[in-house]
């Protein structure tokens, strides 16, 4: 791990001076890190858990929260969270795939049928079983958050199976994951960065991407590509962890009230951004997108194979997507 960098240290305490007269009323001051904007569901759902916390120790711990990327990107936050010089940080699965590899079977496409699946899988006992693989890189997870499901769309036709998908150009994050995903299912992965996503879908460079309904919507990718497609074919769990180092400064009595007030943040979090994703949805469609609801998903889960040949190749990781797989979404 690399060493704070000056400059950091010097960002964080320009932040706490920022917070001032808040932090001085309370006895501990946790410092929570997002790269999401204030209003964000992630951020509010942190927020929520701070409002519970602040309430159950009758102001003794107080959680600030620093969206918009103050604190610095997710993975030089996670880095400084590991270290204890910020005490929380909510990410994405995707940014600790380095640092906690079991993570990166956890983000494989297709491995959740909905994000009710994905909800049972992660406050199960396979959530658990995560959690003790974070502790060992002085994280301790509190709560995951949902990060939405990532969806096709494009300009050209509406995509019900695989066959549909045959020959097409689709932006993808440069991510070997998910380069090897589109080639499984037999379009043409070319990576670029977001910016560009909108004019090459304009111009024909790319046919379309991928992405979830809320950054369909914002990025107004809906106006160059109308065709949207649910098959929901990536779900990246989202995680608020507390450095181990500022855990045990905390009593038990403290740190349960923690793990609650996160589990109940959790219900929040989803909930807020199950509504964010309708309001867009019903937005783009307003706008004249069409959403394509019926998908053949058991070809694409089956095309697959063998990005989970190259990516599931211990007995253990093969068990953990096993069990998955047979986890039942709460009813």
């Amino acid at each position: 791990m690399k060493f704070v960098k000056t400059t950091f240290a010097g960002l964080l305490i320009s932040a706490a001076f920022a917070s001032g007269a808040a932090a001085a009323e309370c006895e501990i001051t946790l410092r929570s890190s997002d790269t999401h904007p204030d209003g964000y569901p992630t951020v509010e759902g942190v927020k929520a858990m701070a409002a519970e916390v602040k309430e159950k120790t009758e102001g003794r711990i107080c959680i600030e929260v620093f969206p918009s990327s103050q604190l610095g990107e997710e993975k030089d936050t996670i880095e400084q969270t590991q270290f204890g010089v910020i005490d929380m940080v909510r990410a994405s699965f995707g940014s600790f795939n380095d640092i906690v590899p079991i993570t990166q079977t956890l983000s494989l496409p297709y491995l959740y049928t909905s994000p009710e699946h994905q909800h049972a899988v992660m406050d199960g006992p396979i959530g658990e079983e995560i959690a003790a693989a974070f502790e060992e890189k002085d994280l301790i997870a509190l709560a995951y958050y949902d990060g939405g499901a990532r969806n096709f769309y494009n300009s050209q036709k509406p995509i019900q199976t695989v066959e549909d998908l045959k020959g097409m150009k689709f932006r993808v994050m440069q991510n070997d994951v998910f380069v090897d995903m589109m080639s499984a299912l037999g379009a043409n992965a070319t990576p670029m960065p977001y910016g560009e996503v909108y004019s090459s879908i304009q111009t024909g460079v790319i046919d379309g991407a991928e992405n979830n309904f809320p950054s369909y919507d914002s990025s107004g990718h809906a106006e160059v590509a109308k065709y949207f497609t649910l098959d929901q074919h990536l779900m990246v769990p989202e995680l608020v962890a507390v450095s181990k180092t500022s855990w045990e400064k905390l009593s038990p009595e403290d740190q349960e009230i923690m793990r609650t007030a996160a589990k109940n943040s959790a219900t929040i979090q989803r909930q807020l951004w199950a509504e964010q994703e309708k309001a867009s949805e019903e937005k783009v469609i307003a706008a004249g997108a069409e959403v394509i609801r019926d998908v053949d998903k058991t070809a694409f889960i089956e095309a697959m194979a063998p990005v989970y040949e190259k990516y599931v190749t211990t007995p253990e990781a093969q068990d953990l997507v096993k069990r998955i797989r047979e986890t039942q979404p709460a009813q």
